[in-house]
């Protein structure tokens, strides 16, 4: 939530670096232009640290003696996603999770969906003016299987895996490091007790639903993680991996490194044929770019103008000034005395200003219900199932709040079986239905 700075050690220098000074240079040019090309206001300028002498040397082997300092944001991908959901469902629309699109046609000048509830298997029919197919690694799939059409091939797909394992160092900054092949991985401060790192970047030509971390890619992770770290990372030290694909545009590149991270929008029907805008490619973290441009296009199709108002909206939870995480953790925790610093903090940054409807007027940790463990309560469970579509304690556990990290902590079953409570149709439901 809000905004957050994020001081990376980018390459550190030494006898790592046997080619001389140049990679250096280069690296200081880069940061350099980095620096100035942005518009820098909020965020420190780089700097070059001696890590001889730096705290940040100290997690590291000692034949690092230099390193480059630079700042960035960052932002926790699985809550910016539910967040943009959330939001448009405060302004209005319909968020229908679990539900798949399973046939899609053309009809008169309209679109024709059918819909089904993965869970409970219910169907639908859905008339739309315009489709969009913002399907992400599945923009082919719907485009062959969904809308039958053979337009398909446009999009290319590149996994990237991570580790996470306990936190490696004390300090709240992160590392970029240079291996042999020229990649570059990150190695990062991760919810509180952990260190990620990250990532792999290779071409996936199976199911997305089914990508899973390889032996190969642990032992890449760990071995180039041993190779600065003074402390070596086995594959046995690991907690957590997760796997992810990710649509690329594909524009004949030989490998998915090389392929464009830029979106392309394209556009069939029109002229009295329901229009189709199919998205591919683009990045998460500036997914806003993608959408404003998509919708200038619907607007051009359907002929209807408004004017761009994104840049400075704020998700759900986010109206506090960019500087002002502490202040909003403070806030938090003077109107419920109750709260620890890190419950405070935890909460802050997953629900922002909105951590205050989550706790409503409990005076104690009591009074949040039933306790599952660590910091997870009833309140917090309610709440997600209530404003953000939870239905399982994976949903909970892993896409909402990582609190799955916490291991034997959190009573799962326990959870299960109140979740299992909470959606099942009360007698009046059932005696209506």
């Amino acid at each position: 939530m809000g905004f957050r700075t994020s001081h990376h050690l980018a390459a550190p220098t030494g006898a790592a670096l046997s080619q001389g000074l140049r990679p250096a240079r280069l690296l200081r040019l880069g940061l350099f232009i980095y620096d100035h090309l942005g518009g820098r206001k909020l965020l420190p300028a780089t700097k070059t640290l001696d890590m001889r002498t730096d705290p940040a040397g100290a997690p590291l082997q000692p034949l690092y003696t230099g390193a480059f300092e630079y700042s960035d944001c960052w932002v926790n991908d699985a809550r910016m996603v539910v967040l943009a959901a959330r939001d448009a469902a405060d302004r209005g629309a319909t968020i229908r999770t679990r539900t798949a699109v399973v046939a899609a046609h053309r009809d008169d000048g309209h679109w024709a969906l059918t819909t089904r509830n993965v869970l409970t298997g219910a169907t639908e029919t859905v008339q739309a003016r315009l489709l969009v197919n913002a399907a992400g690694p599945r923009v082919d799939t719907v485009l062959s299987q969904t809308l039958g059409q053979n337009s398909a091939g446009q999009c290319a797909w590149s996994s990237g895996s991570h580790i996470v394992v306990k936190k490696l160092y004390e300090h709240d900054r992160c590392y970029m490091f240079q291996n042999a092949d020229g990649r570059i991985i990150f190695a990062i401060p991760y919810e509180t007790d952990f260190t990620l790192i990250g990532t792999t970047d290779q071409d996936y030509f199976g199911d997305p639903k089914d990508v899973r971390i390889s032996d190969s890619e642990i032992d890449y992770l760990t071995k180039a993680a041993t190779e600065y770290f003074a402390k070596p990372v086995a594959p046995d030290d690991i907690v957590w991996s997760y796997s992810g694909v990710r649509p690329l545009y594909d524009d004949g590149a030989s490998k998915a490194q090389e392929a464009t991270r830029d979106y392309v929008l394209k556009t069939s029907g029109g002229s009295g044929e329901a229009p189709l805008i199919n998205v591919i490619g683009g990045k998460l973290t500036t997914f806003r770019r993608p959408a404003e441009t998509t919708l200038t296009k619907v607007e051009a199709l359907i002929g209807a103008k408004g004017a761009a108002w994104t840049r400075h909206a704020k998700l759900p939870g986010g109206d506090f000034p960019a500087t002002g995480f502490a202040e909003a953790v403070a806030a938090l925790k003077q109107s419920h005395p109750f709260l620890d610093s890190a419950y405070a903090t935890r909460l802050v940054r997953l629900y922002g200003t909105r951590a205050g409807i989550l706790l409503g007027a409990a005076r104690s940790c009591d009074e949040l219900g039933v306790h599952f463990g660590a910091d997870l309560y009833e309140a917090e469970v309610r709440y997600l199932v209530e404003y953000e579509w939870a239905v399982t304690s994976r949903d909970i556990l892993w896409r909402r709040t990582k609190r799955g990290l916490l291991g034997d902590a959190i009573r799962i079953a326990e959870l299960d079986q109140f979740l299992a409570a909470l959606s099942a149709p009360t007698s009046r439901e059932q005696k209506l239905a």
